[in-house]
């Protein structure tokens, strides 16, 4: 696999630049919104094959220059290596967040943080929605306006842990260029943090109320994405594989730091149009982070993508290791990662068990290093199934109308 150095561009590496109020327009759409008058930037797919090089930050048309590192354009169908990390565009957030987004009908946009305590017996994880992909109200509407299926999923992993995820209207979402806001629950990024307030209440079978502060201060923030598609359909757009998480919330045990994680994903099409199957972790390592994203394509193709992470926010593509399968969970969900050749990963801690999805602290080996971090499986054929929407809208309610 060859090997693709983004770092941070010069002068933005050191610290954490907000987006700037006086930057030129990137490659999307931009109007003014009736309510603020703040520039909104509409999502749409920027195909692999529009990359002859690296864009400025946003730039109105692309730098033709090589990748720093020696870049390459995006793989053929089928290649082993998947899609090319490129400089992130589109959506004003190479060097931060970005969330005063337009969603086309059957897209989505999310933004998902994740942390582990430095004991490793709690964890939490946090998702922003705007078109709430595994929403089942979402797909009974149709996906004609994914506004109108907005959330803020809170999941805690431990003794007395919870799960909230309440699918709101239009009249909850409220967007800012650093401010994401569902109902009574926001995030909020001032440049050097995310900052994540929550008020919620938990789904069933333990209805409880989940309020307070979580701090996410990564340590550099990176300025790549990477296709999942070749015709940039979905993004993977990972801000800040290295950070530190600092969690306060109003329960006992619940206050602790940790090593923290924050990446965003874009799409325009529905996830089980395009995908049947697919395997993400996150491992934090001596130099940084590693992540793994692999997925099976309905087009017959294959995503296998392993990118290292330092702090300092260069980001590398490397050789991965094999593709190892290990135990299934409880609903016989198939689970893989990647993993030194002779090892076998293994699950540390259960997070999130669904019949079609799962979420646990793995350990695995990566070049000789043994690591442990977070790790999902997505099996989009059983979530596909109509009959598994009915179970879905027990634990996600529908809450349509919000006044501020």
């Amino acid at each position: 696999m060859s090997r693709i150095d983004t770092g941070a561009p010069a002068g933005l590496r050191p610290a954490l630049h907000p987006a700037s109020p006086g930057r030129q327009p990137d490659h999307a759409r931009e109007f003014r919104s009736d309510v603020s008058g703040i520039r909104r930037r509409t999502l749409r797919a920027i195909p692999t094959w529009d990359d002859g090089g690296v864009q400025t930050p946003d730039s109105a048309q692309p730098d033709t220059g090589p990748l720093s590192g020696g870049g390459r354009r995006a793989s053929g169908r089928g290649h082993p290596d998947g899609d090319t990390l490129r400089s992130a565009r589109g959506r004003g957030d190479h060097s931060g967040p970005f969330f005063d987004l337009d969603v086309p009908a059957g897209g989505y946009a999310w933004w998902y943080i994740d942390g582990v305590s430095d004991c490793g017996t709690r964890a939490v994880s946090v998702i922003a929605f705007i078109g709430s992909v595994f929403s089942p109200w979402y797909a009974w509407s149709g996906r004609h306006t994914p506004a109108n299926h907005c959330c803020i999923n809170v999941a805690t992993y431990g003794p007395g842990g919870r799960f909230t995820m309440t699918d709101r209207g239009t009249s909850a979402l409220r967007t800012s260029p650093d401010t994401f806001t569902v109902g009574p629950s926001s995030l909020h990024w001032n440049g050097t943090d995310l900052i994540i307030d929550i008020n919620e209440v938990s789904s069933l079978p333990l209805i409880s109320r989940v309020r307070g502060q979580i701090t996410v201060t990564p340590s550099a923030i990176t300025n790549v994405e990477l296709p999942l598609t070749r015709d940039g359909a979905h993004i993977w757009r990972p801000f800040a594989p290295v950070s530190r998480i600092n969690v306060d919330l109003e329960a006992k045990g619940w206050q602790f730091t940790g090593h923290g994680y924050f990446d965003s994903n874009f799409g325009t099409r529905p996830l089980e149009t395009d995908f049947s199957y697919w395997t993400w972790g996150r491992y934090p390592t001596r130099a940084g982070a590693t992540c793994f994203y692999d997925a099976t394509r309905r087009d017959g193709t294959a995503l296998e993508a392993a990118v290292a992470f330092s702090d300092t926010g260069k980001a590398q593509t490397i050789t991965a290791p094999p593709r190892t399968v290990f135990k299934r969970t409880l609903w016989a969900l198939r689970r893989e990662t990647r993993a030194d050749t002779g090892t076998t990963p293994k699950q540390i801690k259960p997070m999130l068990d669904a019949p079609f999805y799962s979420r646990s602290i793995v350990q695995t080996q990566i070049s000789g290093e043994t690591v442990q971090g977070v790790h999902e499986a997505l099996d989009l054929n059983r979530y596909a199934n109509p009959l598994l929407k009915p179970m879905l809208a027990v634990r996600v309610p529908r809450r349509k109308n919000w006044i501020f």
